[in-house]
């Protein structure tokens, strides 16, 4: 049996993706702040599920966390990073700038560095993030997310790099999803927004095919490619 960890699994892509997972005979290992959450998911299926509550941001504790839960679960073959934060900040508030800089860049690194390390002494395995088409351009209104969007997608590249050099069969997934029907999506102008189950599904095919990156849906590709072209005088007008 597949042995998998979900970094928030709490709500939204990260529930969905656990439920498809257990429901194609994975065991699963899952993580969040929220205890009462996990344990309701966890209610559903008291034989594939793997509880650890713990949040990301204090990233003291992972390696004990992490080492504990994939004992627990006997092994990891696949971890997927779902949790992360953003808010809409147009006062530069830096509390909250902070909050999502603690959560999307210290915590996911430590994660990631985790899963990595674990991954090469073992000689395999498969890392997912779910970054952002946000990570693609800047944004003033909400600065701080889509600058550790941006982080993360390169900091994924890194790691693909990495594993290329080192001729080892760890496979990196960097999965920028548009509008998800989440709390994570705010603001106006929303369109191509998403169903949980329909983003989960994308996903949990795009592991099985082994893609490096894949947007969800797979039209956010075009948006991708448009925001790639605008000028850089033109976008600091928009």
């Amino acid at each position: 049996m597949t042995k998998a960890i979900i970094i928030g699994a709490t709500s939204g892509i990260g529930e969905g993706l656990a439920k498809i997972l257990t429901d194609n005979n994975y065991k699963v290992g899952i993580t969040g702040r929220r205890t009462e959450l996990l344990e309701a998911l966890k209610a559903q299926k008291p034989n594939d599920y793997f509880i650890s509550s713990f949040d990301i941001s204090n990233t003291q504790i992972i390696d004990e966390k992490m080492t504990a839960l994939v004992s627990e679960l006997g092994g990891l073959d696949l971890l997927v990073i779902s949790s992360g934060t953003g808010e809409l900040n147009e006062p530069l508030n830096f509390s909250i700038e902070k909050q999502t800089i603690d959560t999307n860049v210290l915590g996911f690194t430590c994660i990631a560095d985790w899963a990595f390390n674990y991954f090469e002494k073992k000689q395999s395995g498969h890392f997912v993030a779910i970054s952002s088409v946000a990570g693609l351009r800047g944004n003033g209104i909400a600065p701080s997310y889509n600058a550790s969007k941006a982080y993360q997608i390169n900091y994924l590249e890194g790691l693909r790099q990495k594993a290329s050099k080192l001729k080892s069969s760890i496979l990196i997934t960097d999965v920028r999803p548009g509008f998800v029907d989440t709390a994570m999506a705010k603001g106006e102008g929303q369109f191509w927004v998403s169903s949980v189950e329909k983003a989960s599904k994308q996903i949990f095919n795009s592991i099985q095919k082994k893609k490096k990156v894949v947007y969800v849906t797979k039209r956010w590709r075009f948006i991708a490619l448009l925001l790639k072209s605008i000028p850089r005088i033109v976008y600091d007008r928009l």
